[in-house]
C-alpha cells in the first residue's frame, strides 16, 4: 500500500471536513435565538460530528505518515506544523464536549485551516532523519510541545472571541486598533498561502551557489524572485531577478525573501479586503461572537492555560533538554528557538502570576492570550524560517 498518498489524501479529507465544519457552526451562531438553541442547535451537532471526521481523517495522516516514513511526522515544518493543527483540532473537541458552546468552532477551525493551508506550502515530500533527529526523545519533545501549544491556543481562539464582544468596534481606540492588528496578522498569513501559490503555479525558480554558516559550499533554490541573496552568493539561474542585498550566514536569506513577498502580499489582500466590505475585517467577525457567554470564554481562557502550560513545560523545555543533551552533548545552548521557548514560557508563567495574584480577568485575560498565541506563531514561523541555528532544519 501507498501510505504516504494515503496520507495526502487523508489530510486532504480533514481540510475539506474542517471547512465544512466552520459552516455549520456558523449556522448554529446566526440561527439560534437563545441560550439554549444556542447550546443545543443542531446545526452545532452536524458541526462537531463533521469535525470528529475531520479529525479522525487527520489522525489518519498522521499514522499513515508515519508508516510510510518509520518515523514520527514532526521532523519539518509541513509535518510540525499539520501536527499541530491536528492537536489544536483535538484539544478544541475536548472543549466543546465541556462547554457547548459553538461560537468556539467557528473561530478555532478557521485558524486550523489558515494552519493546514500554511503548512501546505513547505516541502511534503518524505526524507531520510538527520544523525540528531534519530532520537526518541526528539518525538516525545515535539509532539508533547505541541499538544501543549494547541491547548495554549484554544486560550487564544476563546480570548479573541472575548475580545471581539466586548470591544466597541464603532469607535476608534485602542483595543479597536490591536483586535484589528491581530486581524491583519492573520491577513499576512493567508498572504504567504496566496503568494507561494502564485508562484508555485508559474514554476519561477533561482539558482544559487553560496557559502553555508559552517563555511562549506551549498546550492539553493529559491521559488520567489530573490530580495536577498544567501552569504558569499554566485547566481546559477540568469535570467532570474539579481537579490537586492546579500545576507550574513546568521540570516537565511532565502526564507527572508519568502517572508518579505509574504508580507506584502499580505498587506495587499488586507488593503482589498478592507476596500471590498469598507469596515475593520474585526468587524466582520463580532456578529459570530455577540452570542457567547463573555464569563465562559474567560473561563476556558484560563482552564486551557492552566492545563497547557505544564504540557508546555514538559514538551518545550524538559524534554527538549533531555534531546538537546542527546543530541549536542549539552543541555543549553542558547539557540533562537531554544531562546524563544524560555520566552514563550516565560510570557505563560506571567499571564498565571498575574491571573492569580493581581485578579486580572475579562479583557486583561483575553489580551495576555491572544498576546501569547502571537509569540508562539512568531516562533514556529519567524524563527524557524529567518534566524539560523541548530533548528534550521526544520
Amino acid at each position: 500500500m501507498d501510505y504516504a498518498s494515503l496520507s495526502a489524501n487523508l489530510l486532504f479529507v480533514s481540510f475539506i471536513a474542517y471547512l465544512a465544519g466552520t459552516f455549520f457552526f456558523g449556522g448554529a451562531v446566526k440561527s439560534s435565538k437563545t441560550e439554549k438553541s444556542y447550546k443545543d442547535s443542531m446545526w452545532g451537532k452536524i458541526g462537531i460530528v463533521i469535525t470528529i471526521i475531520g479529525f479522525v481523517s487527520q489522525l489518519g495522516y498522521f499514522i499513515t505518515r508515519w508508516m510510510a516514513s518509520g518515523h514520527a511526522p514532526v521532523s519539518n515544518m509541513f509535518e510540525f506544523t499539520t501536527a499541530f493543527s491536528m492537536m489544536l483540532v483535538g484539544a478544541f473537541i475536548l472543549i466543546f464536549f465541556i462547554y457547548k458552546t459553538p461560537s468556539l468552532g467557528l473561530f478555532a477551525l478557521p485558524i486550523a485551516i489558515v494552519i493546514i493551508a500554511y503548512a501546505s506550502m513547505f516541502p511534503r515530500e518524505i526524507t531520510p532523519l538527520i544523525p540528531a533527529l534519530k532520537s526518541y526523545w526528539l518525538t516525545v519533545h515535539v509532539i508533547t510541545a505541541a499538544i501543549g501549544e494547541s491547548i495554549l491556543a484554544i486560550s487564544a481562539v476563546a480570548g479573541l472571541i472575548f475580545l471581539a464582544k466586548n470591544i466597541d468596534l464603532t469607535k476608534k481606540s485602542k483595543e479597536r486598533f490591536w483586535l484589528e492588528a491581530v486581524m491583519f496578522t492573520i491577513v499576512l498569513v493567508l498572504g504567504f498561502v496566496v503568494s507561494s501559490t502564485a508562484f508555485s503555479l508559474s514554476g519561477y525558480e533561482a539558482d544559487f551557489n553560496y557559502i553555508d554558516k559552517n563555511e562549506q559550499p551549498a546550492k539553493i533554490t529559491y521559488n520567489y524572485p530573490p530580495l536577498f541573496g544567501m552569504h558569499d552568493y554566485e547566481q546559477v539561474t540568469t535570467d532570474t531577478m539579481k537579490p537586492w542585498f546579500e545576507m550574513p550566514s546568521i540570516v537565511n536569506a532565502k526564507t527572508l525573501t519568502t517572508f518579505v513577498w509574504s508580507v506584502a502580499s499580505g498587506i495587499v489582500l488586507y488593503l482589498l479586503l478592507r476596500l471590498i466590505f469598507r469596515r475593520p475585517i474585526a468587524a466582520l467577525l463580532q456578529p459570530f461572537a455577540k452570542k457567547a457567554n463573555s464569563q465562559l470564554m474567560d473561563e476556558i481562557g484560563y482552564r486551557s492555560v492552566l492545563i497547557g502550560f505544564p504540557v508546555f513545560t514538559l514538551g518545550a523545555l524538559i524534554f527538549a533538554m533531555i534531546w538537546a543533551q542527546e543530541a549536542w552533548s549539552r543541555f543549553w545552548g542558547w539557540d533562537p528557538k531554544e531562546v524563544w521557548a524560555l520566552i514563550t514560557w516565560l510570557f505563560y508563567a506571567a499571564f498565571l502570576h498575574l491571573r492569580l495574584s493581581q485578579g486580572w480577568e475579562g479583557k486583561k485575560s483575553a489580551w495576555l492570550a491572544v498576546a501569547g498565541f502571537v509569540i508562539i506563531m512568531f516562533n514556529l514561523i519567524a524563527v524557524n524560517l529567518i534566524i539560523a541555528g541548530l533548528h534550521s532544519y526544520a
